[in-house]
């Protein structure tokens, strides 16, 4: 008869064994299923509130970009949120790194939002949710908090 101890220990050596191999499985979030890791990043391209007309993720090939997707412009956590990446800016500029925050709220809200809180990155407006969904980051009829940092490839490296 095996005593509890080495049930245990046999049953934490089978686990680690059947981890080692590594079964990939999809990451799920509050908002759904989570773009792979080391995959390319869905594409998108949004209306912004900044003069640029429309934004899209191949715009920034060669750099970092941290996407982040948030509720609602002007509720509390949103604008905590957006006050701190404008506060750590330069930090980021600094490495090469671009910030976008992404709602469903459309183009005029973000341009009264960046006004009100003198936020220098774009907003991009996700009215229908698509890019979201993509992201895993769709709620019903808005954005769940999530932040990505994706590495845009040029092609060729």
């Amino acid at each position: 008869m095996m005593s509890r101890r080495n049930f245990f220990s046999t049953l934490l050596a089978i686990c680690l064994v059947f981890l080692s191999f590594n079964f990939a499985t999809p990451a799920f979030a509050l908002g759904g299923k989570l773009p792979p890791v080391n995959q390319p990043a869905p594409e998108f391209s949004l209306p912004t509130n900044s003069g640029d007309g429309q934004v899209s993720l191949s715009d920034y090939r060669g750099k970092w970009l941290v996407v982040y997707f948030y509720p609602k412009d002007f509720t509390s956590g949103c604008t905590i949120e957006a006050r701190r990446f404008q506060q750590d800016l330069p930090k980021y500029l600094a490495k090469n790194t671009q910030i976008i925050g992404i709602s469903a709220d459309d183009v005029d809200s973000h341009a009264e939002f960046c006004d009100s809180e003198g936020l220098k990155f774009p907003l991009l407006a996700d009215t229908d949710g698509k890019v979201s969904k993509a992201y895993g980051s769709w709620m019903s009829f808005i954005s769940a908090r999530h932040s990505f940092i994706v590495r845009i490839q040029v092609r060729g490296y």
